[in-house]
Order: C-alpha cells, then sequence, then structure tokens
C-alpha cells in the first residue's frame, strides 16, 4: 500500500487555554513540542518523512528512518514532531540548535550528527492504520488508536502527553517551558483531521522586552524594509543581535526607510555602511545582509522564548520606547524560566 502524505492540520494562536465547556465535543490538551513538524509513512518497505513545507526531511534523519522500519508495529500514517535533545546539566531539554544543524547537504556531516545529536519522534495524530484511512474520524478515536499502536514502542518513538484536565494543561504551560517546550496545544475531541486548516489552538507564552534597533534587511520586493534587527547589551558592554521584527505592511515598510534614515550608519566618504547577519541553513540562498543603523532607537517587542542569547521565533513589534535609553536595553530584563528535564515531560 502507499499512503498520500496530506498537508498536516494547523493551529491558531489565542491568549488564553480555552474553557472545554465552550466546545461541544470537549477538548483535549497536549504539550507543544518545538521541533519539526512531519507526517511519517511507513508502508511496510519505505519510510518517508514529510515536513510541513515542501522539502521532505527523509534523507536528514536516518536515525529515525531506521527506528520506523524497525519499531513501527505495523504499517500507518503518522503526524508528529521531531526533536533534538541535550543533557544541559540541569536536565534534558529541546534543543534548536541542534535540531537545524541537521539540514545539511552533505550526506556525511548528516550521517556525523545522527549518531552525535539523534533525534526523537513525537507522535500525537494517526491518520491512517493498515489499510484504514483514520482521518475522517473524530480524534478521540484517532488517539485511541494512537496509544494502542505505539504505547509500547520504545525510545526514539514517543507518543506526547494528553490531558483533559485544564488544571493540568495550565501547569504544563508553566513549567515544561523549562524544557524547551513552547506551550500548549488544545485539540477539539469530535473534529476530524483537517488537512491545511487551523482547527486546533496553540496557547504560547508572552512577553515583552525592550530592545534596540541596529539594521534592517530591505524587503525581499526591493522596496521598503522587510525585517527590524534588533539587539540587546550584555555583561560584556557589547550589543548583542537577538532577532527581528517583520510583518510591516507595505505602506508602512516604506515609511520605515525615511524614519530610519537619520540613524543610518555612513563611512568617512558618506557610503551606508552595511553588515551581514546569520545566514539559515533553511534558506542558505537568502540575502542576509543588512543597512546599518546607530544603536539609539528603543522599541517593545513581543516574544514568546528565548534560546540561549537570541529570541527563538520572530518577535512581534509593539511600539516605539524613544523615553528609553538604548544602553539600559539589556538582558537582564527577561524573564528567567526554571530548568525542567525533558525526561519527566516525556514519561
Amino acid at each position: 500500500m502507499t499512503y498520500d502524505i496530506p498537508a498536516p492540520m494547523l493551529a491558531k494562536a489565542v491568549p488564553a487555554i480555552p474553557d472545554p465547556a465552550r466546545s461541544a465535543g470537549g477538548l483535549s490538551f497536549e504539550p507543544k513540542w518545538d521541533g519539526f513538524r512531519a507526517i511519517v509513512s511507513w508502508d511496510g518497505a519505505e519510510v518517508v518523512i514529510g515536513s510541513r513545507g515542501s522539502k521532505p526531511l527523509t534523507r536528514y534523519f536516518p536515525e529515525l528512518v531506521e527506528a520506523f522500519a524497525q519499531l513501527l508495529p505495523e504499517p500507518c500514517l503518522l503526524d508528529g514532531e521531531i526533536v533534538v535533545a541535550t543533557d544541559t546539566g540541569a536536565g534534558r531539554r529541546l534543543q534548536w540548535d541542534a535540531l537545524s544543524q541537521r539540514i545539511h547537504p552533505a550526506a556525511s556531516r548528516v550521517a556525523l550528527l545522527s549518531e552525535q545529536t539523534p533525534a526523537m519522534f513525537i507522535a500525537f495524530d494517526l491518520l491512517a492504520r493498515g489499510d484504514r484511512d483514520l482521518q475522517s474520524d473524530p480524534f478521540s478515536a484517532r488517539r485511541r488508536e494512537l496509544v494502542d499502536l505505539l504505547g509500547t514502542v520504545p525510545d526514539p518513538i514517543h507518543v506526547t502527553r494528553a490531558t483533559d484536565d485544564v488544571d493540568t494543561a495550565q501547569r504544563w504551560l508553566a513549567e515544561f517551558e523549562g524544557a524547551g517546550l513552547d506551550g500548549v496545544v488544545a485539540k477539539p475531541l469530535d473534529q476530524p483531521y483537517a488537512p491545511g486548516k487551523r482547527s486546533m489552538f496553540k496557547i504560547k507564552h508572552a512577553r515583552t522586552a525592550d530592545v534596540v534597533a541596529l539594521g534592517y534587511r530591505i524587503h525581499k520586493s526591493g522596496s521598503g524594509v522587510g525585517s527590524l534587527l534588533v539587539g540587546l547589551y550584555g555583561d560584556d558592554g557589547e550589543l548583542h543581535g537577538v532577532g527581528g521584527v517583520s510583518a510591516w505592511s507595505d505602506k508602512r515598510r516604506r515609511e520605515l526607510v525615511d524614519e530610519l534614515a537619520p540613524l543610518v550608519e555612513r563611512d568617512a566618504d558618506g557610503v551606508v555602511v552595511t553588515g551581514e547577519s546569520d545566514r539559515s541553513r533553511f534558506a542558505s540562498s537568502k540575502d542576509v545582509s543588512f543597512v546599518r543603523l546607530r544603536p539609539e532607537l528603543v522599541l517593545e517587542v513581543r516574544y514568546d522564548q528565548l534560546e540561549g542569547q537570541r529570541f527563538r521565533h520572530t518577535v512581534q513589534f509593539e511600539r516605539w520606547r524613544r523615553d528609553r535609553d538604548a544602553r539600559s536595553c539589556t538582558f537582564e530584563q527577561l524573564e528567567t524560566v526554571a530548568a525542567y528535564d525533558l525526561s519527566d515531560v516525556l514519561d
């Protein structure tokens, strides 16, 4: 048999954990894993790992391909997340940087990393089992079949935790961030699988920070500001890039070029000074040059998670803080999250 890999069902952001009583069929809550979304097909002969985007993931995770072929008890189509965890000294924690390094063009590098930083698969939905398509079944039934199929399968394949208790979901939201997870997902128990539709709900941490504008990239259209690069001052007194702000409207992008013009750094000959930010391995051909700004303008942004010394995701613009001194924007203002051992999340 051959499985067609569908687009994954998606989630829309909501500000708080929803009340199950407001959903006709009730809700199931799960930890929100921070990894690569993956639809895994095992037809009994071949493993295919599809991604949320157009890039297949099969070649980048040979250790998982081997595990699926050896450990899955029967042909199936799974929805889940590929994650990588490392020992931090305070317990195991998901590591996005280690995961992102797995996307590498060299097969030898992929093989080496599969041994040094092996991945795990966290299953949270079952779309087909044998010759039965389960996508039209309610999630409650798919979840029972998932647990029945994978409940005793060993590492590196895991079934995500789930609960219908709001208090437990609130505790997960508070505690599991310390293990590198980034929120909670709520799933209607009576709904079928809906490829490409935002039929689930995601609740993520939302925090604010005052950051310094240190440069901007030109929009891919060639007109206006595509993203504003921001930074924070460290204990060394240096300004460190921590991420970027984007999602401006066309009109606002063009306005920002004029508004930021007085802050553009120029050399002795009046030539605009540019820099180059880190290149993403997911878009290696992308132009990463940016126009440098004098570090004087402060803005408040919303962010959900810090990983190392960078915001994990693109941050959202909140407001300008022209009343703030740029030098006062340090890492000390950021909330510190208590460590939590990933092993206690998997159990």
